[in-house]
């Protein structure tokens, strides 16, 4: 990828573009952290303008009934495992909680990104030597 311009990041909700295969779209799963809690929910997903990979779950989590929820961005990297409802990420819930809060004019932002994958401990999709993960979505949207 050339470091001289990162792909922006755009919520897949906000584009024309579709998941390849409709079984592969995992919005409205629960999200279940690697020490067994349930996180919230896949609000989104974040596919960057040139590759059209998912980078990101936007995960919707915490509150009650609606009221202080919070979102925050989960790399794609961190899935584990997907079924039926669930996603299955290796990082614990308090690290998710504990996540750079999504911000949606931050987005666009190189540092904020990079600052999201240094917190989960992954290199960002841009970097030399990044192979994008074994998650259903590799074959990119349609």
């Amino acid at each position: 990828m050339d470091n001289a311009r990162i792909p922006t990041l755009i919520k897949l909700s906000d584009t024309d573009q579709t998941v390849a295969a409709q079984q592969e779209d995992i919005r409205g799963r629960t999200v279940i952290a690697a020490d067994g809690e349930e996180l919230g929910k896949v609000d989104d997903l974040l596919v960057d303008d040139t590759e059209r990979k998912v980078r990101f779950l936007l995960v919707e989590h915490g509150g009650f009934l609606g009221i202080g929820q919070k979102k925050t961005f989960v790399p794609v990297d961190a899935v584990t495992r997907i079924a039926e409802d669930q996603v299955f990420i290796d990082r614990s819930q308090q690290q998710v909680s504990e996540a750079p809060a999504y911000d949606p004019d931050l987005v666009v932002e190189q540092d904020y990104t990079e600052g999201v994958y240094s917190h989960y401990g992954y290199m960002p999709f841009w970097g030399v030597g990044y192979t994008y993960p074994p998650y259903p979505l590799g074959r990119g949207m349609q």
